[in-house]
């Protein structure tokens, strides 16, 4: 039978379960009184302070306790098993399994994937340590099958417990948003952010900051990640980005329309993140351009508003045909960034478009202009139309 323990097998204490049975109905019987059960104790194992708890290894810890006092009634008791890595519990994990007995062969595995969680909600995006630490155990007791009769035994130390991350296939993000004091609805339109067709893992948006701005970012609504969850900064368009003071928003201090790029990449078994800043810029191209392909042709460039409440203007369209357009990232093919129109709202490319829209996404993604005719978009709402 394998033990936790590295130094040496760790010898199953166990404390006599407290049975008691009625031979004559008098006055002497005991009465439950739960009202006296305020506390219990948690020992600590005999050999807990010389040896090393090796988790994914052994099979159980085993962990040993006196039962409360419930007026001398032996009534059956759950014990479920709470731990922290902070000596004051001010963050904790009880484990799913609960336990009838005296006597505890807590779950191992358990244990272990509880101190993994507690880390990484302290230490987003950063690898569990190899090595061992200590960790804080007690036990919550209540009388069997009821929420009554709840007390806290005290708090053990395992000087010496090794918990190893064994971690799921990192998988780079499929979506994200920014949210902030200029973006649609301040700090409560999350706005999302459009993949890179064809580069997993980054995603882009056109933003317009004020004077000081600030945003959060996340992988989901209400994911509120700021400036200390991305890696890298790389900031080429002298926003001025720094770690806003107090709060760990991501600020810009100097106003303007940027473009973001989101980058990730897996590194070791966490995804890592990279913000890169360019001054914003967007463009038509091909049939409303008279056919001109050319990439980042400054005669087709669009003309920025003032601020987001504005609206970006293509210049006047000298070809008639389908409506082709873009968000120019440094770096990247215009048509990894491309956008159409569908019902009003900007439409992000996602499939290969070797033909046109109309062939090749649908008929109902394709805007037909005329000669003479402009592009208006609000890239705050991601919206827009033709006229």
């Amino acid at each position: 039978m394998k033990y936790i323990l590295k130094a040496m097998l760790m010898p199953a204490l166990a404390l006599p379960m407290m049975l008691a049975s009625c031979e004559t109905d008098n006055d002497s019987n005991p009465t439950l009184d739960v009202s006296q059960a305020t506390s219990f104790v948690l020992n600590v194992p005999g050999n807990a302070a010389n040896n090393t708890y090796d988790l994914v290894n052994g099979e159980r810890l085993n962990l040993t306790c006196s039962q409360p006092n419930y007026g001398g009634v032996p009534y059956v008791t759950d014990y479920h098993v709470q731990v922290s890595l902070k000596s004051d519990f001010s963050a904790y994990k009880e484990l799913a399994t609960s336990y009838q007995t005296a006597t505890l062969p807590v779950d191992a595995s358990e244990v272990n994937a509880a101190m993994i969680e507690l880390f990484q909600e302290e230490n987003p995006d950063t690898d569990y340590p190899n090595s061992p630490c200590p960790l804080y155990v007690r036990l919550r007791a209540h009388l069997y099958a009821m929420e009554t009769g709840e007390c806290m035994s005290n708090v053990i130390t395992l000087p010496s417990v090794l918990a190893t991350y064994r971690a799921p296939q990192a998988e780079l993000p499929t979506e994200l948003f920014v949210v902030g004091s200029d973006i649609q609805n301040a700090w409560s339109s999350w706005k999302a952010t459009a993949p890179v067709y064809g580069i997993a893992g980054q995603f882009f948006t056109m933003i317009y900051a004020s004077a000081n701005s600030q945003f959060k970012w996340g992988l989901f609504n209400n994911d509120w990640r700021g400036y200390d969850r991305i890696k890298t900064y790389d900031d080429q368009a002298n926003a001025g980005v720094h770690e806003a003071a107090n709060d760990g928003n991501i600020q810009i201090d100097n106003p303007g329309w940027y473009t973001l790029l989101f980058e990730s990449e897996i590194v070791g078994s966490s995804v890592q993140f990279t913000l890169h800043i360019y001054p914003a810029a967007a463009y038509i191209i091909g049939a409303t351009t008279d056919g001109d392909w050319t990439d980042a042709n400054s005669i087709s460039q669009m003309t920025a508003p003032a601020d987001q409440s504005g609206l970006w203007e293509s210049p006047a369209f000298t070809g008639s045909g389908e409506l082709r357009a873009y968000i120019k990232i440094p770096g990247h093919s215009w048509w990894t960034t491309e956008f159409t129109l569908h019902n009003g709202n900007l439409y992000w490319r996602t499939v290969d478009i070797p033909n046109n829209w109309a062939e090749n996404v649908g008929a109902e993604y394709s805007v037909s202009c005329g000669a003479g005719q402009k592009l208006y978009v609000d890239f705050n709402n991601m919206t827009g139309e033709v006229k």
